[in-house]
């Protein structure tokens, strides 16, 4: 009984807290990026703001030609975990008919064949990505507990979601529990930690680009 009553607890109350402190958290975020303000500007501008912004963000997110072997590898398997945990978290069928029950309607799920795979592709980055923050002196001198502590909130989504979906001998509602209390601690981590980044990395690169922009600079 102590199981099941979790499991709805998780499911109802634990996701709405859990909702509600990500929420509010990155509109504070937002709002203290924005408060921040910036000096105002005194010269005729030379170039557009948006525009040079909007490119700033974008050459930003690409590779660019002169990045070391450590930096493509940043850069790719940044770019498949990324990838993968959006597209199991909005394209498998469960979590779609969660996101039903939230915001009254869904969308198409891909086959279940396609979420195994992006969901062993995101593992196996996340994998990939720790194994290179320990063995990188750089990477390694850089890193505090907070690293390592939002790898860990990041990873056990995935790995016990990877695990409802093909470990059948284990017990099904104690593992369920686990993957959407997993989750919940990762939506209050986020405006908590690094992972803000999600949102506030976009603001940044397009405030650079777009001062630079307005100064007619190269960013």
């Amino acid at each position: 009984m102590m199981e099941i009553e979790f499991l709805n607890w998780v499911r109802g109350p634990g996701m709405q807290i859990a909702l509600a402190i990500f929420l509010i958290g990155m509109a504070y975020r937002l709002l203290e990026n924005y408060l921040i303000g910036r000096a105002k500007m005194l010269a005729d501008p030379k170039g557009d703001e948006w525009r040079h912004g909007v490119n700033t963000v974008w050459r930003r997110s690409s590779a660019h030609p002169n990045l070391t072997t450590r930096g493509h590898f940043t850069l790719v398997s940044g770019y498949i975990f990324h990838l993968a945990f959006l597209i199991t978290l909005f394209f498998f069928a469960q979590h779609i008919e969660m996101f039903r029950s939230l915001i009254g309607f869904g969308w198409p799920a891909l086959p279940p064949l396609v979420i195994t795979i992006t969901a062993v592709l995101g593992i196996a980055s996340l994998i990939a990505v720790l194994v290179h923050r320990i063995t990188d002196p750089v990477k390694r001198m850089l890193s505090d507990f907070q690293d390592y502590l939002t790898w860990l909130l990041t990873f056990l989504p995935l790995i016990t979601g990877f695990l409802l979906i093909t470990q059948s001998s284990l017990p099904y509602k104690g593992l369920l529990a686990a993957h959407i209390l997993s989750f919940e601690l990762l939506l209050v981590a986020i405006p908590l930690t690094k992972l803000s980044h999600m949102i506030t990395v976009v603001v940044a690169r397009w405030y650079n680009g777009a001062i630079a922009g307005y100064k007619g600079v190269q960013s």
